[in-house]
C-alpha cells in the first residue's frame, strides 16, 4: 500500500535529524530540529488551472527538496513518519 496525493499535493520523507553538532557534541532527541529537508515519495497529479487543465508538476519522485519548518501536515503511515506538501509550500529542490 502506498499514499497517492490528490491534486497539487506532494508526499515526503524528512532526512535524519543531525545527531552532532559540527563541534563534535551529541545532542539529546528533545533538543534536534526537524529536518527541514527530504526526499520526494509520491507525486500528484497537479494544480488545476483556470481553463480545466493541469498544471505539471515541478517536482518529480526521487528530488531532494527545501521547505519551511512548519509546512504540510505530518502523517504516519507504515510505522513511518512522513509529510503531506502542498507543491507551493517548497522552497527549492536540492541538486
Amino acid at each position: 500500500m502506498r499514499i497517492i496525493p490528490l491534486g497539487p499535493h506532494v508526499v515526503v520523507r524528512r532526512t535524519e535529524a543531525e545527531e552532532k553538532t559540527s563541534g563534535g557534541i551529541v545532542l539529546p532527541e528533545g533538543a534536534r530540529k526537524k529536518p527541514r529537508q527530504g526526499r520526494v515519495l509520491s507525486v500528484g497529479d497537479g494544480q488545476i488551472l483556470k481553463n480545466g487543465e493541469r498544471a505539471k508538476p515541478q517536482v518529480n519522485e526521487g528530488d531532494r527538496v527545501l521547505f519551511n519548518d512548519y509546512a504540510g501536515t505530518e502523517v504516519q503511515f507504515n510505522n513511518e513518519d512522513l509529510l503531506i506538501l502542498h507543491e507551493e509550500e517548497i522552497l527549492a529542490v536540492l541538486s
